[in-house]
């Protein structure tokens, strides 16, 4: 018997989002995903000074934090040529790879563990056995059984007195969780333990940035002047502070979440042929060596996968008309030029539409327009962007790191490359690159150490800073990789002020509705086939979903649901 079920809203994710299903005789047959938040940041931006942008669009979401950021003074280098020192791209790198440390671990066990992990199962596990299992899979010195009895006795006093805090409304006892005791209680011990590390590595951009979250950046370089011997700079102290951190980070990801990530897996393994959807694959890259301009230096290379073919990586090329498109056809907005329109960002309009007197999220009709993300497009394909795209565009593009870390995990599992393109692939890309970022972050810093040693301190290049030696009009495009995937900005300046901005984001590229051609995007076509155990508790939809780790806050860009300005900011 066919029936349609409807998830809203996906919890364990950052913003709104909706996801509706057709299962038939226990599959997912069909599946819709609309986004049901906006915001208007394209709105919010026009007739500002470009250099100011970076510290608006930073607060599209409050887990990406800094990659809006950089986007964002990346688009505006462009626009006006401007090349940022060399310990300007080692710092930005810092950040970066600071921000997908935490995030990733956050992700794995905190937004995904659950959709794996029977919290209330972990109560039958033998601490003593735990201890043994844990041991051997790491030497974290946490792994005690006096450690996981008194935990197990913490998680006792939660489920007794009914209230399971933050691991309340679950599944707990569905029939698609297959870990033992143990290893149950061993993730909800990492889960713990996460919560309190994390908070840890953020103070990188805390000491770079001022603050987190949303650290200070600058259009030419960054805000932060190197002095090993003054206290107001960043000093000896501080950069050994640094780099204890990322020393915590690196044994805290190979002891704790690498393990954990392989042990849960080696359960799930029928997951690396569930939740594929699509077979083009999309990254920006980024991580440079040699400087940002120089592309082929990138840790994360930029390129495009097609048809899941990992013998070619064709070019993107984010200023090229024809590559990026918007599309509306299924969204709340209007083009001048009608629906079936594709725009590029530098053309990108942000008008939005409305049919009646409510929000239309409140009468949501899939046969209509269901959605507050737009539908992008590489030349006409869907893209599925994310950790599994940057390690698949590595992987074929020939990083031998890369290469390394893959077919290890590959024959650690005994499962084929092809089990890759799966929700159990994409969960485990994201493992694997932290994995590698863990170690070039001490790369980056080193180069950076090197550079202070032969006095090369300067961190800023803003001889272009003044308005009057801009042309009347200059365009750009900043491109990274947010760890949800391929993020970029376009701007458009016109006498010395922001004309057009736009943000396409990963869930944009990911979690979008339908094109004009009824293709459908990443999240919906990865759940076509999934199996469904019991429709009242679909864990499996949520596996999937999660597994791309959503992020709707960045990609509904605040006005009411009539158009009428909320708050507006008079100073900042």
């Amino acid at each position: 018997m066919a029936s349609r079920i409807v998830i809203d809203p996906i919890t364990r994710i950052e913003g709104h989002l909706r996801i509706e299903i057709a299962v038939q005789d226990g599959v997912v047959t069909d599946a819709f995903s609309s986004g049901t938040m906006v915001r208007g940041f394209e709105l919010i931006l026009k007739g500002r000074d470009p250099r100011d942008a970076w510290a608006f669009v930073e607060r599209a979401c409050g887990v990406c934090t800094t990659v809006h950021a950089l986007a964002s003074v990346r688009a505006v280098e462009d626009s006006l040529g401007i090349t940022v020192p060399p310990n300007a791209d080692l710092i930005r790198n810092l950040m970066f790879c600071a921000q997908y440390l935490q995030d990733h671990v956050v992700h794995f066990y905190h937004l995904h563990a659950l959709d794996w992990v029977d919290v209330v199962s972990a109560l039958s596990a033998d601490p003593k056995k735990t201890s043994e299992l844990a041991q051997s899979l790491s030497n974290w010195p946490k792994s005690s059984p006096g450690y996981f009895s008194d935990l197990q006795k913490r998680l006792k006093t939660f489920v007794d007195s009914g209230q399971l805090g933050i691991f309340a409304n679950a599944y707990w006892g569905h029939s698609a969780y297959k870990l033992p005791a143990e290893v149950n209680l061993i993730g909800v011990a990492h889960y713990l333990e996460a919560l309190e590390w994390q908070k840890e590595i953020v103070k990188v951009h805390a000491i770079f940035g001022g603050k987190n979250p949303h650290p200070n950046y600058l259009v030419g370089g960054v805000p932060c002047s190197l002095n090993i011997d003054e206290a107001n700079s960043i000093n000896a102290e501080r950069l050994a502070h640094v780099a204890k951190l990322f020393d915590d980070a690196q044994q805290f990801v190979e002891q704790v979440y690498i393990p954990d990530l392989l042990a849960i897996a080696s359960f799930y393994k029928d997951w690396g042929a569930i939740g594929g959807g699509l077979s083009n694959y999309m990254a920006y890259g980024d991580l440079p060596v040699n400087g940002y301009g120089d592309v082929s230096s990138f840790k994360f290379p930029r390129g495009i996968i097609l048809n899941r073919n990992l013998a070619e990586v064709l070019p993107v090329d984010g200023k090229d008309p024809m590559q990026v498109q918007e599309f509306v056809n299924n969204s709340w907005y209007d083009y001048a030029a009608g629906d079936g329109t594709g725009l590029h960002p530098w053309d990108g309009e942000t008008k939005l539409h409305y049919t009646g007197p409510k929000p239309p999220y409140e009468e949501l009709d899939v046969t209509k327009k269901y959605s507050w993300l737009k539908t992008p497009r590489w030349k006409g394909q869907p893209m599925e962007v994310g950790p599994l795209s940057r390690v698949l565009v590595a992987y074929a593009s020939g990083s031998q790191e890369v290469k390394e870390v893959v077919d290890s995990t590959l024959r650690t599992l005994d499962v084929p490359v092809t089990a890759l393109f799966s929700t159990l692939g994409r969960t485990a890309a994201r493992g694997l690159e932290t994995k590698l970022v863990a170690g070039w972050a001490k790369e980056f810093y080193n180069q950076l150490i090197d550079n202070i040693k032969r006095g090369e301190v300067r961190t800023a290049d803003t001889t272009r800073w003044d308005p009057a030696s801009w042309p009347t009009e200059a365009k750009g495009v900043g491109l990274t990789e947010a760890p949800r995937g391929a993020l970029a900005h376009w701007i458009v300046i016109r006498d010395q002020k922001i004309d057009n901005y736009q943000l396409v984001v990963p869930s944009t590229w990911n979690a979008s509705p339908r094109d004009a051609q009824g293709q459908r995007s990443a999240y919906e076509a990865s759940l076509v086939g999934t199996p469904i155990a019991n429709p009242d508790q679909p864990v499996e939809v949520l596996r999937t979903i999660h597994s791309f780790d959503p992020c709707l806050a960045c990609a509904v860009h605040i006005h009411d649901e009539h158009g009428s300005t909320v708050h507006r900011l008079e100073t900042f």
